[in-house]
């Protein structure tokens, strides 16, 4: 029950490399590399700067379930609820979702604005060249007679989903699999068997925890500047002293 600790070796040799001698390298062709330092690197990264920049307004049915990565919360800050419900409601009343960029951690990503319930949510997307084309892989025809599908087998199949359909209800389905480890770590508390690990002090400051984006101002200049729907819209920043990295809340439970 001690801790253990992760060594840095060099493949070829076995030998243990210190961080000093590491560098930061993107293998152009097989083994061939571009070596980059870390100033370099940190040159490249868009600055974090707390805003969503909207870029476009599309139909929501048109964005993939594929592109869908992480999903955050947005609030609005101070006084703006008002602009906020009103995003909200124009979303949900045209059907549309707005399309953004923002930067998360140092990273820029595509992300979709959208209502759910009283809340706008911030979807993560995976950029285009992120996601496979089918014609990557061998799939059925999508005629299904040509696949050798019969008329009474796709009937059957209708069938079986009528009988199966239901209403969305996330609380109906668990991952069993952690349940189960649960329940094992509860009994084998009740029965003592229990070890302890020696505490590591590792230093440093304890990270921030995630902010909330201020949306506010960002709504309020949406909405007054308008002209066109790939005019790019940028939002406010929260106070200048406000230096969390992650502007946003996960809307995920365990995120």
């Amino acid at each position: 029950m001690d801790p253990i600790g992760y060594k840095q070796i060099n493949k070829n040799t076995g030998k243990e490399v210190t961080r000093d001698n590491i560098v930061r390298g993107f293998e152009y062709e097989k083994g061939k590399y571009v070596v980059m330092t870390d100033a370099e690197i940190r040159a490249a990264n868009p600055e974090s700067t707390q805003t969503v920049d909207i870029l476009a307004f599309i139909d929501a049915p048109e964005i993939s379930f594929l592109s869908l990565d992480t999903p955050y919360y947005l609030a609005p800050d101070r006084k703006g609820e008002k602009v906020y419900a009103l995003l909200g409601d124009a979303l949900k009343d045209t059907g549309k979702v707005g399309i953004a960029s923002v930067v998360l951690h140092n990273k820029q990503h595509l992300a979709a604005l959208i209502p759910v319930g009283p809340a706008l949510a911030l979807n993560t997307l995976r950029w285009g060249d992120e996601v496979r084309d089918f014609d990557q892989f061998k799939f059925p025809d999508e005629d299904t007679k040509k696949a050798g599908v019969t008329p009474k087998e796709l009937e059957m199949a209708k069938r079986l989903i009528d009988d199966m359909s239901d209403t969305w209800d996330p609380n109906k389905y668990h991952d069993t699999f952690k349940d189960n480890i649960m329940a094992l770590v509860d009994k084998k508390v009740k029965e003592g068997k229990v070890a302890e690990v020696m505490k590591i002090d590792e230093g440093g400051e304890a990270k921030a925890s995630a902010d909330i984006l201020d949306l506010s101002e960002l709504l309020k200049r949406s909405l007054k500047k308008g002209g066109g729907a790939t005019k790019q819209t940028k939002g406010a920043t929260k106070d200048e002293d406000d230096s969390a990295e992650e502007p946003t809340r996960p809307a995920r439970k365990n995120a």
